[in-house]
Parts: C-alpha cells; structure tokens; sequence
C-alpha cells in the first residue's frame, strides 16, 4: 500500500486562518471527486471556521473521561475504518488525553499517513521543537505541545498562511478570534505588534530554510555542483593573518546586500604541521564571524586553493572572498603566482573577489623553505656531513681512482647522498647531489681537474648519476615525512580512543583526558577550570599555578568550562587534535551535570510518588467533614423532610462541627506550607510558658487520661504566644490520645544552659527510633488508621513552629514505655526584647 501525503498548513500565530484555509481545501478536494473527511476539527467557537464544516462529512469523536472531566479526541480507529482518500486533521501539535493509543495527534496522524490516507493538517511556529527556546524569549511563554521538525521537514507540502501583524489584531478587536472578554488581555499580552512580527519572520525563516533544504536534496539526487545564485552565499577565506578583520566585514557587506545572505568564514589547515601564523589573531576573527552573524569552518588540506574551492562548492557558495597576497615582487618572480591567482583558476562559476589590504604585497623574504619533518639539528647536522663528507669521499676515490672506476665511483657517491638524505633531509641530500654531481665531473672524470670531459657519455653518466641521487634523496626524505606521519598518527590515535572509550562508557574521565592530553601534546601543565574552581589539571602545582613569562592558552569548553595549555606552542596538526579533545571533554562535562541532574531527582521523584499518595489520603480527609456538613445544610433546606426542634440543632452542631474541623485541617495544610516555603510570619517576645500552659490544657479539655504538672518556676522565654500555645495543644493531644487509660500525662518545666523545656510524657506505644525522623514529616502517621484525627501535620507544624521561634522539638523515649515530646526554647533577655 502507498504511503499517504501530507501536506501542512503553518501559521505565525493563531487565529491567521489555518483552520479556515484547511476546510476550503477539504471543499475544493471533495468538489473534484475526492472522499474527505472532518477527523477533527477546532473551531474554537469561531462561526465563520464553523459555517466551513457545514458540508463536509465528521467523523465523531472519541470521548475520554480524565479526572472527571469529558474529553473528545480524534477516533483514529473510526477514521481508519472508513478509509477515506483525505482526513482534515486540525492542530498538529495536540496532546492526546490520557488513555489513547498515542500520546501525540502527530503519531495519529502518522497511523493515517501509513495506512494510505493523505492528511492535511495545521500548525504554529510556536509550536515547532527547535523552536521553543525562541519563541519563549519572544513572548515569554513556554509552549508545552510540541511537533519535532523532523515530522514537518517529512511533510509533502509545507504551505504559509500569512496574514500581516495588523490585520491579526485588526481580527481580534473585532471579536473575530476570542470573545470580546479575551480580547484586551490577548492584544496586551501574547498578540502585541512585535510578538507578531517577530513570530511571522520566525515562520518565514523557518520554511526559507525548509526550501534551502529541498533545494540542497535535489542538487545532491541530481549531481548538480554548478552554484545556483537562488540565495547569496559568501565564503570569506582567512589565513590568520592581519588582513582577516578587512575580508570579513567587506564579506559581511557582499552577504547584506542580498535578504538572507549566508556569511560563512573558512580556515585551512596543512597537513604539515605548520603553526598557524596568529593564532590569537585567528581566533578574534573567530568571533568577529559570529558577531557579523556568520560561521567559522575549518578545513584540513595541503593544497590550499583547491581546499577552499572545494569548500566553496560543498556550501553551495556564490561568493569567494579572499585577500591580495602578502608575497613581494621576490618571491613571486621566484615562486610563481600565489594562492589567489590559483583559486581564481579553480573557482569556475563562483565570483571571487580579492581585496586588498594594508599587508598586502609586503613580503621582502626569499620565500622560506617547506617545513621538514627532522629537527633542526639533523638538518644542521645534513649539510655538515654533505659539505665535508662529499668532498673527502670524492678526495679519496681520487686517491685510489682507476680507470675503469668510474661506474663503482658513482655508485658510491649515490651512497653518500641517500646518507645524508637520511640525516639532514631532502634540502642537503640535493646540495649533497649537486656538489658530488659537480665534483664528480670536475675530479674524476678525466681529465681531472679541467672542465673538459673526454668521453662524451661522461657527461651523461654525471647527467643520470645527479637525477638519481634526487630521486633516491626525495624518496628518503619522503619515507621520514610519511614514517613521522603514521608516528603521529599512531599517537592521535591512541589518544582520542583512550578519550573516546571513557566518555562512551559513561565514565568521569575528565581526570584522565587532561592527565592524556598534556602527555600526548608534550606539555608543561593542563588545567580545566569551571568559574574560579579547576575541575582537574595535570602538571600543575594545586594553586595552578603556570609558567611564568607566557600566557597560557585558553580554550573555551562550554558550560562556563576553560581549558588552559602551559607550555609550547601548539602547530595545527595538534590544535586539530585538541578540537576533538575539547569535544569530548564538552561531553564528559555534561555527562557529569547529567548525572548530578540524575541523582538530584531521584529523591524528588520518590518525594512525588508520596507526595501523591499522600494527596490521596488528604483528599479523602477533607472530602470526610465537607460532606458531613453538606449533608446537614441539605437537610436543613429540603422542605420535603421534616424536622423538630431538637434534630434540627444536632443537625445544626454536626454542620458547626464539621465546618469547624474542616477549618482547621485547611489551617493546618496552610501553615505547613507556609513553614516549609519559610514564609512563616513570627512575632517573637518574652513569654512566661505557665502562661502559655494553661490555656493550652483548657482548649484540649478534660478527658479519660489526666495530666500532672510539674512546673518550676523558670524565666521567660523568647517565642510567638500563638504559636507557642498551638505547639502545646498538638502534642497535649497526641500525649492524651496515645496514653492508656490510668496513666497520666505529665507536663514538666525545666531550665539551664539558657534555655527552658517543656516537657510532655505520655505511657504509650511510643515511637520506634528508626521512625522518630519520619515521625516529624507532614502527612505521616507512621500507622496510625484513625481518620477523625487529622491530616498527620500536628508534629511537623510542631516542629516548624518551634524552629522558628528559634528552639527546638525532640523525642525521646519515656523510661518504663511511652514518649517524651522535649520543647527547647531560649531565654529572653529583658534587654533585647525591650
């Protein structure tokens, strides 16, 4: 079976007519013989959209019963049996209630796609994934239903409905997208004039890009590289050299002059490991390019001009920007034309413009030879062993020169040059081969020490003999290049997947990449620093401490991380490598906020499972004494029940009572959140706890267990009266609920230390000393099934009372059975509190 189309309707905003624009397509298509069907469709009580469906046939929906409230979701399974040609399916980006096969009308919408039905839907930029982040800035508000692009980058058709910023708000005055009550907030609020604007550039952006992308498949299914000018794109190449600031902002001009210019900026890196030439210049080009809205690419090649065509093309790039050489007459007559000359060569249909610039045309230099793979020494060492090793080699066949020599004499000289190719490189091994090549001729060929040669095949031979000993000399030179490039490559290697294995296995391995790193670059010292705190170095004192005389390098990590390199410059090759390193080191940070993010919810997440159960058990709590009551108050209305003098008032008392219960179980859950926001207002003064006793035990009553004082006469103490007095009642309560019959409740005072307790003992079950700490939490009762007591707040309410009139509530465990309630308050000082 065919897969069905898509094709999606975007708007900037709501109420630009999406819904509108999708019910005239259903009409046009159903007018050309199609079969279309309404799946769902959001009329949001506008009567014009509403007037749309009238027509058209609706496939009803679904209704989902969620938390006690009916909701109607799209029947994909109905519209699966009917098996239309087209389903209008509005709003994309719907969350699906809970309940329905999927959690997304996108993945409806998917089902239908694959069973063969085309599907023409609506959505909103705002509404977009990579979006979100954007929007909120925009409007400060964060859209919670979202589409990821890659389901509308998927869509056959993507198609705009535009309507300008004005018009929009010229609809909602008229009443035409919200009631008239919505209207003011709507216009103040999400549908301010800028909102929009920005909103509808958003949009046009976005589906800009979207073409750009189609454009890009096409050209890559159809080979085609030639540069199409649909958008201007402007590569500007930098060296590292001064004149990078002047190319990017003429290329930033070039790209401004078109709507949507792309600026890009592109670095080539040889493979030979040569130092950049400014490193620090480099990298503030680097963030010019940004600033200047553009990117910065970096490319690896030898040949330097076919690099950066190559790059070009790749990006599609209409516009080359480089800068005039910095080469002087010299070395141009001696080495040819420069990389400019080259790239205008192999840019074909791209324009190149070449700037000049201050430093251009400035060099004075004999053009410097290519970099060697040996250090200088040996390369000192080359030309001392060809300057004086050549002439006594040929001073010595001399010596012993016969005439039929002169073939084995050849050989030995090439001898020499391959020696010294294998110690100074190709550049002495060819001054090796010249002087032995001269020598030769000039010494050994008869007649010696003339100019003249005998034998003409001499001169051929001495000919033959200099070709071969550059060939041989090149080809050594070469074997040491490629022997030192597949060293180092080893090297890297080893490097990035001792990084790479780490960071894959989950594992913390910073440590372990900056102690790799600094070895593998040969370094004094690395350090990753995060803020003014080093997450990790190697070869650093513990302050960190570097070098002194030169900077460190400091290399931006992400997340407000900094990895500073003490010791030697490093050439490209290795800067190449320390991108990958700074990559991974990027992913080993997150993966540690990761995990710290992790451990941090999952006590959060085991809090909501008992937060939610525990909800539960309010619910019902609460539900307990409101319908008590509700159902007195109905009783006393209905006029078809009669009632007498004395059942009216019990009906009025239990009312009364359950109100009153019901009061207080809500004060109680306000004041528990009041005490762990730490908003809990506290009027703290110098306080006689007799006082505050006494009232205590008349609002708890008297009841079957009694309580005994035991009070001495202590001082006043810093507390909130009310408070105080509410702290007594909770644990007097528990105290006289828990105590068995016969057994009296103690109250004792008690002072020292600057400090006054109270005291209250009670004989009961008591509380187990793994338990005493959960005892104090809200919502806890540890057991205890007896409903009519209250929610489980009384000994945390105690407790954040206490705190926060600056003392303290402990348990303890009654000698002989039961539990000690210890209230701990301080002293007042007259002075202070006067």
């Amino acid at each position: 079976m065919a897969r069905g189309a898509l094709r999606v309707l975007l708007g900037a905003a709501p109420g630009v007519g999406k819904t509108f624009a999708m019910l005239e397509e259903g009409h046009q298509l159903r007018a050309s013989g199609r079969d279309v069907v309404a799946a769902v469709i959001e009329t949001h009580g506008r009567e014009a959209t509403a007037a749309l469906v009238d027509g058209l046939e609706v496939v009803p929906r679904r209704e989902v019963r969620h938390r006690g409230v009916d909701l109607h979701e799209m029947d994909l399974q109905a519209v699966l049996d009917r098996a239309p040609d087209v389903a209008l399916v509005d709003e994309l980006a719907h969350t699906n209630a809970p309940g329905v096969l999927h959690e997304k009308r996108w993945q409806d919408v998917e089902a239908l796609l694959a069973a063969g039905i085309d599907v023409v839907s609506t959505v909103n930029v705002q509404h977009l994934e990579s979006l979100g982040d954007v929007v909120e800035q925009i409007t400060g508000v964060r859209q919670r239903e979202t589409v990821p692009d890659a389901v509308l980058r998927a869509a056959d058709r993507i198609e705009l409905v535009d309507l300008q910023p004005q018009a929009l708000r010229a609809r909602l005055e008229a009443g035409v997208v919200y009631p008239a009550a919505r209207v003011d907030a709507a216009l103040s609020n999400y549908f301010r004039l800028g909102n929009l604007t920005a909103l509808r550039e958003l949009a046009l952006l976005w589906l800009a890009d979207e073409v750009d992308q189609a454009l890009q498949r096409y050209r890559e299914q159809q080979g085609i590289d030639a540069a199409w000018e649909a958008r201007e794109r402007v590569v500007v190449a930098l060296t590292g050299g001064p004149e990078g600031e002047t190319l990017l902002k003429r290329g930033a001009r070039v790209a401004a002059r078109s709507a949507g210019g792309d600026l890009l900026a592109v670095h080539v890196q040889r493979q030979d490991g040569l130092v950049d030439r400014d490193p620090a210049a480099l990298a503030a080009q680097h963030a010019l390019v940004e600033r200047l809205g553009g990117t910065f690419h970096t490319v690896v090649g030898d040949d330097v001009p076919r690099a950066l065509v190559q790059f070009a093309r790749a990006s599609h790039a209409t516009q080359l920007v480089i800068g005039a050489s910095r080469r002087g007459w010299l070395q141009t007559a001696l080495t040819g034309p420069g990389i400019g000359q080259a790239v205008v060569r192999e840019s074909g249909d791209i324009d190149v413009h070449m700037v000049a610039h201050a430093a251009a045309a400035s060099g004075r230099r004999l053009p410097s030879l290519p970099d060697a793979p040996l250090s200088r020494a040996r390369q000192l060492a080359g030309w001392a062993t060809a300057a004086l090793g050549i002439p006594l080699l040929v001073w010595g066949l001399y010596l012993g020169a016969e005439a039929a020599s002169i073939a084995a004499d050849a050989l030995l000289l090439q001898l020499g040059v391959v020696v010294v190719a294998l110690i100074g490189g190709i550049w002495a091994a060819s001054f090796a081969a010249l002087l032995s090549g001269a020598l030769f001729l000039f010494v050994l060929v008869d007649p010696a020490f003339r100019l003249a040669v005998a034998e003409p095949w001499h001169v051929v031979a001495v000919v033959v003999f200099f070709v071969s000993a550059l060939l041989v000399s090149w080809v050594v030179d070469r074997a040491a290049r490629t022997t030192r490039a597949a060293g180092r490559s080893a090297a890297e290697s080893e490097l990035l997947a001792a990084i790479s294995s780490g960071v894959l296995g989950g594992q913390d391995s910073i440590d372990a990449i900056v102690a790799r790193t600094r070895e593998a670059l040969g370094l004094t010292g690395v350090r990753l620093v995060q803020g003014e705190h080093a997450i990790a170095l190697d070869g650093l004192p513990v302050d960190g401490a570097g070098e002194s005389g030169r900077e460190p390098l400091s290399i931006d990590v992400g997340g407000g991380a900094v990895l500073e390199l003490h010791g030697r410059l490093l050439d490209a090759d290795e800067r190449r490598v320390l991108e990958v390193v700074v990559h991974q080191l990027a992913a080993s940070l997150q993966h540690r906020s990761v995990a710290a993010v992790a451990s941090e919810l999952e006590p959060l997440a085991e809090q909501d499972r008992v937060r939610a159960a525990l909800l539960r058990a309010v619910s019902h709590d609460l539900r307990r004494p409101l319908a008590a009551a509700a159902a007195s108050v109905g009783a006393l209305r209905s006029a078809s029940i009669p009632l007498g003098e004395a059942e009216r008032a019990e009906l009025l008392e239990t009312a009364d009572e359950s109100l009153a219960t019901l009061g207080r179980l809500v004060t109680d859950l306000l004041d528990v959140s009041r005490v762990e926001a730490g908003a809990l207002a506290v009027a703290a003064r110098a306080v006689d706890v007799d006082a505050a006793i006494l009232p205590a035990l008349e609002e708890v009553g008297a009841g079957p267990v009694a309580v005994a004082l035991e009070l001495e006469a202590v001082p006043a103490v810093v507390a909130d009266p009310v408070l105080l007095q509410r702290v007594l009642v909770n644990l007097l309560t528990n105290a006289v609920r828990h105590s068995p019959a016969g057994r009296a409740v103690t109250v004792a005072t008690s002072a020292f230390g600057g400090h006054v307790e109270v005291r209250l003992t009670d004989h009961g079950p008591g509380i187990a000393l793994a338990d005493r700490d959960r005892a104090f939490v809200p919502f806890q009762r540890l057991g205890d099934t007896d409903n009519d007591t209250g929610l489980g707040l009384g000994l945390a309410l105690s407790r954040g009372f206490a705190e926060a009139m600056g003392g303290s509530l402990e348990a303890e465990t009654t000698p002989g059975g039961g539990l000690t309630m210890v209230v701990r308050l301080r002293i007042a000082d007259p002075e202070v509190l006067a």
